[in-house]
């Protein structure tokens, strides 16, 4: 016995956007005892704490986003913005605890160490 009734939703509800990234932190560049890589990345992944888990984001395309002085157009917007991106790719798995290196278009600047990145989860590779 299912009785099967149609729920309204209120007028003005909306659908919740989920996000399509998983956070990171930008925690410094590559580096030895007394060289330092600025070409490579190291990003601390939120929820991942060892080495299998990186697995699943080898591949998988970062930004930095950040706001810049000027307002420039950007693309698929009419106005003009101040955000800017850097895009980057996930390369390989660092140390054993979860961290993994990336290699930007252009290097990340300093400033950005201890900033969010935005680890996307396209392209698959399921």
């Amino acid at each position: 016995m299912t009785s099967s009734k149609k729920v309204e939703k209120p007028q003005g509800s909306y659908i919740k956007k989920g996000r399509l990234y998983v956070k990171a932190v930008f925690t410094g560049f590559r580096r030895g005892k007394r060289n330092q890589h600025e070409n490579t990345a190291l990003l601390k992944l939120d929820g991942v704490n060892n080495r299998r888990e990186t697995n699943f984001y080898l591949g998988k395309r970062c930004a930095y986003v950040y706001k810049a002085k000027n307002k420039t157009l950007v693309p698929g917007q009419k106005r003009l913005n101040r955000v800017r991106i850097m895009w980057g790719k996930v390369t390989r798995a660092h140390g054993k605890s979860g961290a993994v290196r990336a290699k930007f278009r252009r290097n990340l600047p300093p400033k950005a160490i201890g900033r969010r990145i935005r680890v996307m989860l396209y392209p698959s590779r399921i």
